[in-house]
């Protein structure tokens, strides 16, 4: 297979020698039975998930597609990858094997690859898995139509004369000039308001793969979000690698900084609860710290990434904020809002952690009382500079320590899900519960699930329930006590 790289300026695809055309893609919105069906499947954090619904989206309005869950039935294959853990190439192309043995089935089966594992690898994805027709960055989903109209041309052709369509550059913010009006099944909903990051972490792929920090205009936001709440979304999470270094351009050339969109956000109509994800302490400024005081939509939880509570290994991992400035932020925040859930993200057995250093981390855990967290063992992420560092934690004592941590973490998520019994909580209800037949499932501002018996019109709504008691560590049970609209 010859590989080429798609130029959405031309329009056109360039070889060393065949230039071949574009086309168009055809608006074919129809979702009856002869509809093409594509399968997506996500690998990876919330970003991954919300793109990966983008490209349904785009594929969608472009080609009329429709999303499946049967493999079997797909006419489009998409891996949305995350290159985050260690040999998630190599997991990628073993997934790409078992794919190879449904187009021998069917030759017009398309086959792509996006998100960041496309975008370390490129052109070698189709060099290395011939039978692959598209592969696309993070940055560059929006031109999956032209991609697909490629592809398409090319299933006619013998393997060996087919050309592979690649697209892993960075244009700045402009897929979301080319995204669809956002589209959603349900009352909450993700939206991403930056891409990429500029931190540079020393174990963190991201700025190779998603590129350097770049924040959508705010009026773009904006208009995103009322959308949403037009279609009955309720509850936003606001997206980015690094969210709270939002610095989205307003309409007169000046910038808006992250807590002054939290603000603007909670004037929306319809949107009564807002998250957001993922944060850096050294983003995490005293105006984000203001906003809890005079903002109840901002809820009363907060996911602020520490990893370690080592400060050699925090500088290690380049980064670039200590364990008392982090201890400072989250003292400041808990005086305005005492009922703060924390959560964090932690790498335990980094480069050159000692028994010291783990200790200082478990005592960290200890002290800040975190909610819930998500901790693993550090493994090498490919092209970050930590994979050149010696990896002297063997693989038997990280996960000792991992074990250790997260038992220290379990405690204490069970036991602030414990105290809810007989503590009144807001619920967005959102569904029918699963095998409980009466009862609603709806979330917390805690992140906790919560169910109890109810009838559909309330649906949507936010209530208050009454708990009664705690199933696991993440869902209680309990009795609808108000409506609240």
């Amino acid at each position: 297979m010859k590989v080429a790289t798609f130029d959405p300026k031309a329009h056109q695809i360039t070889t060393q020698n065949t230039p071949v055309a574009m086309t168009a893609p055809q608006d074919n919105t129809s979702q009856d039975s002869s509809a093409k069906k594509v399968y997506i499947v996500t690998q990876g954090c919330q970003m991954n998930e919300y793109d990966s619904e983008k490209m349904g989206d785009v594929l969608g309005q472009s080609h009329g597609m429709i999303i499946t869950r049967d493999i079997n039935e797909a006419d489009v294959l998409i891996m949305n990858t995350c290159s985050i853990r260690e040999k998630a190439q190599e997991k990628v192309f073993s997934e790409l094997g078992r794919w190879r043995k449904l187009k021998e089935k069917n030759p017009n089966l398309i086959i792509g690859v996006g998100g960041c594992v496309a975008s370390q690898e490129g052109d070698n994805i189709q060099k290395r898995a011939p039978y692959v027709d598209m592969v696309f960055g993070p940055q560059t989903l929006h031109r999956l139509p032209e991609l697909y109209e490629q592809s398409t041309k090319q299933s006619a052709e013998i393997p060996k004369n087919r050309i592979g369509v690649v697209d892993v550059s960075f244009p700045s913010i402009e897929k979301f000039d080319f995204l669809p009006e956002p589209k959603v099944e349900g009352y909450k909903a993700f939206v991403s308001i930056m891409e990429g990051c500029s931190k540079y972490c020393s174990f963190c792929v991201v700025p190779y793969t998603r590129g350097e920090e770049l924040s959508r205009p705010l009026d773009d936001v904006l208009a995103e979000i009322d959308s949403l709440a037009a279609q009955g979304v309720r509850e936003i999470n606001l997206l980015g690698q690094n969210v709270n270094g939002y610095r989205g351009e307003k309409d007169d050339g000046t910038i808006c900084r992250f807590s002054e969109l939290l603000h603007y956000v909670s004037h929306i109509d319809g949107i009564e609860r807002i998250r957001y994800t993922t944060s850096h302490p050294l983003e995490f400024t005293d105006d984000i710290i203001d906003a809890y005081k005079v903002l109840p939509k901002l809820v009363s939880h907060l996911h602020l990434p520490v990893q370690s509570g080592s400060n050699n290994v925090l500088a290690a991992m380049k980064r670039n904020h200590t364990i008392d400035v982090y201890i400072n932020q989250i003292n400041k925040l808990k005086a305005v809002r005492p009922d703060l859930h924390l959560s964090s993200d932690f790498i335990i057995g980094f480069p050159g952690e000692t028994d010291s250093d783990f200790n200082d981390t478990l005592q960290l855990a200890k002290d800040l009382d975190f909610d819930h967290s998500y901790s693993f063992i550090y493994s090498k992420r490919p092209g970050t500079p930590a994979s050149d560092l010696p990896d002297d934690v063997s693989l038997e004592t990280k996960k000792a320590r991992l074990a250790e941590f997260q038992e220290v973490i379990k405690e204490s998520t069970f036991a602030k899900t414990r105290a809810m019994v007989g503590q009144v909580v807001r619920v967005l209800v959102e569904e029918r519960a699963n095998r409980r037949n009466g009862y609603l499932h709806g979330t917390a501002d805690n992140t906790r699930s919560v169910i109890f018996k109810g009838g559909d019109e309330l649906l949507g709504k936010f209530v208050n329930v009454r708990i009664d008691q705690a199933i696991s560590m993440h869902l209680v049970e309990g009795e609808l006590v108000e409506v609240l609209g």
